[in-house]
């Protein structure tokens, strides 16, 4: 090729691309605009916004157990910052979206001569949707509405549109233009689909589970995407489950288990087991539903939902009360890999309250744990799970306590014969599990095949946990090495001994070992049960109020009246404490009342009216009304000893609370009052005692709301209070005058309160005021308060003393308010440096 043509092709070419101007209202240049912004622009920026859609619905997991939304995306209330994108993919696209319109756009006499733009547009709006940026997603839909109201793409464009205004919880608005979109004409399939769609997602929104049906109904059959098809109709199930329509419901879901390998599998399955839980069980039909799960369960494609598939024949063996079968598949359903976090805590929280219904309490709590570790704690059942475990706390608590105490009182009333008896078939049994132990583990040993769906490890079959394979471990070690020293390089040291001898000897050493074993003497346990009777009444008393304690928690925590009853009878059996028994018998009588015992809860009523008709039980019973006006309930009177407390009056708390803790045992008001009582003993006994009371308040009543506050106070508040340091700096504000009395000078102290209050009145100092402290239990502090810094504490420190009218010869201390806050908290003002020279 000459020079001459390459420079006419360097010529043409320069003169296409000016000719390609967005200036320019050409057939060239609309075309060559048009079909760069179509297959190159859009085309990258389309692939991202797939890429990010796919990317959400990786990370989106479905809850079944509720009304699926109608599209897959999470919603994330964190706050981005500006110029920031949550999903570099929908970042990308809108920036392909922008370049095509600021490098393609044709806007040339006021008309759009690009026939491309407005799918940029449409792109750039989708893309600031799926990121979450609504309020300019809104902008991008409403300027194609309003710049090109020709265009293919208007109905798309109203659709999400709307599908904007439902995320801003505008959906009435949704609903009301949907219709207007629907009533058009010549609407193609799918854009039916989508607004009917949208329409059902506003109403489900609403919660007009009913308005949406016929929408997502529509929906679903109009959708030529078959994965939407079976989300659709899955959706349209849950919604005719929630309005009570089985038979539609059922309907929705077999057209979901039809669409087979169409959808995805995961819509398929959950149809069947919402079918499952819509069957109405009965003898004749029983044996239908089980083959149904049968054929799940051994359907090769449906491994990876054998935990919903197990989860469900536990639910049809509960639902037949075939409990401890249907425990075995709720712990299959567990083994199972799964994503489905929510399926993980019903099955945990199915075995709790299973634990819970059999006393197993320990178990109940651990099975709670896990329901908790699995649950959001946004949702409403994670605060009632989380009471009910709190709950359980004191249930183990007290359960131990009953338990442990009853078996140590009974064996401490056998006879000595009976006791030997007792224990030496106890020891007799333990040796026999011993050395059976020892001779399975002496045993060629055959492992099982490995089932990959079952743990394998136990904490109860670790080796060190058996003593017979402990040992034969031994033996074995010495059979191949003989009887090594403990040292480095073992292998290489010499062996100095008769290899026979050493293994005959190891060959006793299991059976030796039993006989010395102290857990196999009888003796060992004998001696350990207690004589003292001091020690027995504690025994009694602890175990009595156990019962007590845990008739009150099941008939109030957990209305678990049975279990209630049996636990209060037991107390007016076993126990002669008027401080149980009458609240024992008040609370009977309600419970009797409750399950209509009403023959018991008239003979429970006669015995409490005339046995204790002073009672305020008596009281309540004759007068229920009585609850709300008796001064002396314990409401009320706490409410009294708090008044006290701020008046100051900290030794009468601390005895009157006392008193009421004895009287109200076993009520609820007494954690309250030992919070009271530690605040007043810190107030008037310093720091170290405030430390003990909490103490005792947060071991004594752990799962209450004192214990739990009085536990926040020693590890956030007390470590605070005990590293506080006197301020010494002499430009401190706010001080006070601290005048000393002994208690025993309550009136001289009284005089001087009068004599400073009149001086303030005279001299007009109204922003004085004048105060008596409790300071410890011998001595009070006259205060003045008020003064703005030392110079001012000082000069009216001057003139009550230089005064005639006044004469206060009793010599102050000046104290900053920091300072007397510390001298209050750690009852120190002797060790307080006097700011004064």
């Amino acid at each position: 090729m000459n020079i001459i043509t390459k420079l006419t092709l360097l010529l043409l070419l320069v003169g296409s691309i000016a000719g390609c101007s967005r200036k320019k209202n050409t057939f060239l240049s609309r075309n060559w605009h048009a079909v760069t912004t179509e297959y190159n622009t859009l085309y990258n920026g389309n692939l991202g916004l797939e890429q990010g859609k796919e990317e959400l619905n990786q990370n989106y997991a479905d809850n079944y157990w509720d009304i699926l939304p109608i599209e897959r995306m999470q919603i994330d209330e964190n706050i981005v910052l500006p110029d920031s994108v949550r999903n570099q993919n929908f970042g990308y696209a809108e920036e392909k979206a922008v370049k095509a319109i600021q490098r393609h756009s044709m806007l040339i006499e006021g008309k759009e001569r690009n026939p491309q733009i407005d799918e940029a547009y449409l792109l750039l709006g989708k893309a600031r949707y799926f990121d979450q940026r609504f309020i300019p997603a809104l902008e991008a839909f409403n300027y194609i509405l309003r710049r090109y109201p020709a265009s293919n793409n208007i109905i798309h464009a109203r659709v999400w549109r709307e599908k904007t205004h439902m995320r801003l919880d505008n959906n009435r608005l949704a609903v009301n233009n949907l219709k207007k979109v629907l009533d058009l004409d010549h609407l193609e399939e799918q854009d039916i689909a989508d607004a009917s769609a949208t329409m059902a997602q506003a109403f489900i929104n609403l919660r007009h589970l009913d308005s949406a049906v016929v929408p997502l109904k529509n929906a679903a059959e109009f959708t030529g995407n078959n994965e939407e098809k079976g989300r659709y109709f899955y959706i349209l199930g849950q919604l005719h489950n929630e309005l009570g329509q089985i038979a539609e419901a059922n309907a929705a879901f077999d057209k979901v288990i039809d669409l087979n390998r169409k959808s995805p599998r995961i819509y398929m399955i959950n149809a069947y087991v919402q079918k499952a839980r819509n069957f109405e069980m009965g003898q004749a039909n029983n044996y239908q539903l089980r083959e149904m799960l049968r054929e799940l369960e051994e359907d090769r494609e449906n491994r990876p939902f054998l935990d919903k598939i197990f989860f469900q024949v536990g639910e049809y063996y509960n639902r037949l009360d075939s409990i401890d079968t249907a425990v075995d598949y709720y712990k299959k359903s567990l083994s199972e890999p799964t994503s489905d976090i929510f399926l993980r805590s019903i099955n945990y929280e199915i075995l709790a309250n299973i634990n819970f219904d059999r006393s197993n309490y320990l178990t109940a709590s651990k099975y709670f744990d896990s329901t908790l570790a699995e649950m959001d704690p946004q949702l409403r059942e994670f605060r009632s799970i989380k009471k009910k475990r709190d709950n359980l706390e004191d249930v183990i608590k007290y359960e131990g306590v009953a338990y442990k105490n009853d078996s140590i009182l009974q064996l401490s009333q056998m006879m000595p014969a009976e006791q030997l008896d007792y224990f030496t078939n106890y020891t007799t049994d333990l040796r026999a599990k011993l050395e059976a132990d020892r001779n399975a583990a002496s045993m060629p040993v055959n492992l099982p095949a490995i089932d990959s769906r079952q743990p394998q490890t136990s904490a109860r079959t670790f080796y060190f946990y058996s003593e017979a394979r402990v040992q034969q471990g031994r033996q074995d070690f010495l059979n191949q090495w003989g009887d090594r020293p403990l040292a480095d390089n073992w292998r290489w040291a010499e062996v100095s001994f008769e290899r026979e001898d050493a293994v005959a000897e190891e060959a006793g050493l299991s059976q030796q070992v039993l006989d010395n074993d102290p857990r196999l003497d009888p003796y060992t346990y004998i001696n350990q049960i207690p004589t003292d009777i001091a020690v027995l009444d504690t025994l009694t008393r602890d175990r009595d109020f156990a019962y007590y304690q845990l008739g009150i928690i099941y008939k109030e925590n957990f209305r678990e009246y049975e279990m209630a009853q049996a636990r209060l009878e037991a107390v007016l059996e076993m126990s002669t404490d008027e401080r149980l028994v009458l609240p024992s018998m008040y609370n009977l009588y309600q419970i009797y009342q409750a399950t209509n015992q009403s023959r018991m809860a008239e003979e429970m009523k006669a015995k409490i009216i005339n046995n204790y008709p002073d009672s305020r039980y008596a009281a309540y019973i004759l007068n229920p009304e009585s609850i709300r006006e008796d001064e002396n309930s314990p409401e009320a009177i706490y409410a009294e000893l708090y008044r006290e407390f701020e008046a100051q009056n900290f030794n009468k708390v601390i005895a009157e609370t006392n008193r009421y803790i004895s009287e109200f045992a076993g009520d609820a008001i007494v954690p309250k009052l030992q919070l009271l009582k530690a605040q007043a003993s810190g107030r008037i006994l310093g720091l170290q005692a405030y430390k003990s009371a909490l103490n005792h308040v947060a071991l004594t009543y752990p799962q209450t709301q004192e214990g739990k506050k009085a536990q926040e106070i020693l590890n956030k508040t007390i470590p605070k209070l005990s590293s506080l340091k006197f301020n010494t700096d002499s430009l401190q504000e706010k001080y006070k005058l601290l005048y000393r009395f002994n208690v025993s000078e309550q009136e001289a102290a009284s005089a001087l309160k009068e004599k400073i209050e009149a001086a303030i009145s005279e001299i007009n100092y109204d922003h004085l005021t004048v105060s008596i402290d409790v300071y410890k239990p011998d001595e009070v502090f006259v205060m003045v308060h008020g003064m703005q810094d030392l110079n001012r504490a000082e000069g009216f420190a001057e003139l009550l003393q230089i005064n005639e009218d006044y004469l206060v010869k009793k010599e102050p201390v000046y104290i900053s308010t920091e300072n007397y806050r510390i001298v209050q908290i750690q009852k120190n003002l002797d060790d307080f440096p006097s700011p004064v020279e």
